[in-house]
This record gives structure tokens, C-alpha cells and sequence, in this order.
């Protein structure tokens, strides 16, 4: 079969991202011809992948996933495939998978009348109504029950077009295939000191990651323990007015900033907690790395993937509304409390021993490739 993979844009370290390159290595592995249509591409390109570069000019991101859209079409029309895979929402998809949130329910709860006037509403609005309207074709692969409810109350869309996935952490993440003495030799490998309080944040798009809000937390920390604390973190954004943020709060020594890495495994092993206190977040597939990496985890409840953190008892759920005091205090808790820290490290790894965190690849690509989908 040939299978058309459509995203937007690939980089190495998002989320969605490294779900999509997982998902297409696993169908190129069952032996079908794997076509990947995207705006930008950086990073390896795997052999088994057919990448098309698709050429866009707007001066805006909703014109150029326009543009984008209207080319694969009509590519596609000369070039058929069996199936149509799309990782961002646009009209014409097989399979859609949803690694967002719903489009419909930010812009109820977030935005006023006169955002709905403009041209990145209507498109946006448009290509989300056009995978998960009542009527259409789309299968829809979803990562946590609280997406379903929003996209059904918008769309009403038909139970039976819905398919919850497990997560798909990469086995090598796990604790038990960290080499020996990890904490300490990657802490060595990272100028960090034994007796230095680490915490590490990752997530491209800072502002709905809530690095503002970690920034607050690790400056309202007492003197003696912020003094002897680092906080890092990793992602595809600019970093200026949040080091701007940390200068002003006093604490622009204890903050370091970072690219994406690819050594994210190893940072997990030297950090004491993972704090992730998202605006926004539709599941949030590093609280799982967190979790089978052994690392206790500080997350705030609207992310998708939080109830693991509450099933696993390893770390802090920070309910809504945000409160930004709970999460001051929270993190000290954390950070003070060794007996309460390792308690949360030895649960997250019995978690991950007894839960299927692992097999969304092979779920996806056998949803993709049933022929009821086609």
C-alpha cells in the first residue's frame, strides 16, 4: 500500500513530531511505501521515506497550510495513494491524528466576537469542522477522553469514528536501560553538582508550556534552596523575554536555556523533578517520558496526560483554576522533601513495569492500514 503522511512541519523534537516518525517507520517496517508531504523538514531523513518538500509563499501561517493543503490535493489527484494520514487537521484525510487540541473549545473559552472576523479563524475553524463534522470519513485518533468530549460537543461527531490510543514512549527511555551511575555521570557531563536541586522543563512553544509560571515558582523558593537550585530547559522557542523574566525575578544564574537536544533521556536522569505547568496541553507525551525515565513529576491538571502522573502517585496534579501559589509550593515540597521525591521516583518505575505506555505505533498503523479505513 502507499500510505501519504501530511504534516506541516517536522523537527526533531516535538511531540507530535516524534509521534508522526515513529508511527511512519512503523508502516514502512510492514513493508508499504510511506509518502511524506510537509512545508519544513530539519533533521535526518529516514531511507525508507519518500519526502516531498510542498512550496508555499504566504506571509502567514493559515495561508500557507492553505496553500499547502490545495498543493497535496492536487498532487494527489495525478498521484493516488491508499490512504491519506494527517497529523495537523485539514479537509480530505483518511486518518486524522489528533495531537491537539479542539480548535472550536479554545476559541469559546478564550477568545471575544471579534477574533471570529478574522482569516485565521475562518481557516482554522474550516479545516477542524472538516475532519470531525457529523457525516465525514475521517477515522480519529485520539489520545485522551477529555478531546472526545470537546470535539463531540462542537461537531457531534459519530462515537464509532473515535479510537483511543495508549501512549507510545520509546522503550529505550526507560529507566531500566539507563547505563550504570547515570544520575551521576550525566550531572558530571552537565557541570552539575550532587548537591545541586535540578529541575528540567521541556517543551517547544514556552508560553503554553508555562515557563513563565516555573520561572515564578523557582524564585519564590527560600533563599538557602534556590541558591543551590538549577532549572533547565530544553525547546524550539525563544528564550529572550523569559531570561528577561528570570533577570528581573533575580534568579538569571540558576536558569539555562536550551535548544531541542537529543540527550533529553540523559537529562531526565540527572534532574530531581520534571515540572511542566501548561496553559495548554492536549496529552503532553514528556510526562511519560518522565515517568518511565523514573523522574517525579509537577504538572498541571489541563494536560491530557495528567491523570498518569495521579495513577502513577508520582508527583503533584496542580487542579484548575492555576493557582500559581500551589505551584510555588508544590516545588519546594519537591525539592525539600528527599523521603517524598524518592517514594514518587520508586513509583513512576513500577508504573512503568506494570502499564502499557508503549504501543501507540503499532495501534496506529493498524488502524491506518485496516481496510474498513480505506
Amino acid at each position: 500500500m502507499i500510505i501519504a503522511f501530511c504534516l506541516y512541519k517536522y523537527f526533531p523534537y516535538g511531540g507530535l513530531q516524534r509521534d508522526f516518525m515513529r508511527i511512519a517507520q512503523t508502516v514502512a517496517k510492514r513493508g508499504h511505501r510511506v509518502q511524506v508531504f510537509t512545508q519544513q523538514w530539519q533533521g535526518e531523513r529516514p531511507d525508507a521515506f519518500e519526502i516531498t518538500i510542498v512550496p508555499v509563499s504566504s506571509g502567514t501561517n493559515h495561508g500557507r497550510n492553505a496553500q499547502y493543503h490545495r498543493w497535496v490535493q492536487t498532487y494527489l489527484q495525478t498521484h493516488p495513494v491508499d490512504r491519506v494520514v494527517g497529523f495537523n487537521k485539514m479537509p480530505d484525510l483518511d486518518v486524522y491524528y489528533a495531537a491537539d487540541v479542539c480548535y472550536a473549545e479554545k476559541v469559546e473559552r478564550e477568545k471575544g466576537f471579534l477574533y471570529k472576523l478574522t482569516g485565521r479563524y475562518r481557516h482554522y475553524s474550516a479545516f477542524e469542522k472538516a475532519t470531525f463534522q457529523q457525516g465525514q470519513k475521517t477515522a480519529l485518533l485520539m489520545l485522551t477522553d477529555g478531546q472526545i468530549n470537546d470535539f463531540k460537543k462542537h461537531y457531534q461527531t459519530e462515537d464509532s469514528r473515535f479510537h483511543i490510543l495508549p501512549p507510545g514512549i520509546y522503550p529505550d527511555r526507560k529507566y531500566s536501560n539507563q547505563i550504570a551511575d547515570s544520575r551521576r555521570i550525566y550531572r558530571e557531563k552537565n557541570a552539575l553538582t550532587p548537591e545541586q536541586r535540578v529541575i528540567l522543563q521541556v517543551g517547544s512553544d514556552f508560553k503554553r508550556k508555562g515557563v513563565s509560571r516555573s520561572l515564578e515558582a523557582v524564585a519564590a523558593l527560600p533563599e538557602p534552596l534556590r541558591t543551590r537550585t538549577v532549572f533547565l530547559i530544553v525547546g524550539q522557542d525563544k528564550p529572550e523575554r523569559y531570561l528577561a523574566q528570570a533577570d528581573k525575578l533575580g534568579i538569571a544564574d540558576n536558569v539555562r536555556f536550551f535548544a531541542g537536544r537529543d540527550d533529553v533521556a540523559e537529562l531526565m536522569a540527572a534532574a530531581d523533578v520534571l515540572i511542566h505547568p501548561a496553559v495548554q496541553e492536549a496529552a503532553g507525551i514528556v510526562l511519560l517520558e518522565a515517568i518511565v525515565s523514573g523522574l517525579p513529576v509537577l504538572v498541571t491538571e489541563v494536560c491530557g496526560y495528567a491523570h498518569y502522573i495521579a495513577s502513577a502517585q508520582c508527583g503533584e496534579v496542580i487542579a484548575q483554576p492555576f493557582v500559581q501559589q500551589q505551584l510555588n509550593s508544590v516545588l519546594r515540597k519537591a525539592l525539600e522533601d528527599d523521603v517524598t521525591r524518592r517514594q514518587w521516583a520508586d513509583n513512576a518505575r513500577h508504573f512503568a513495569d506494570t502499564e502499557d505506555l508503549y504501543s501507540l505505533p503499532e495501534k496506529v498503523a493498524d488502524i491506518i492500514l485496516d481496510s474498513q479505513h480505506g
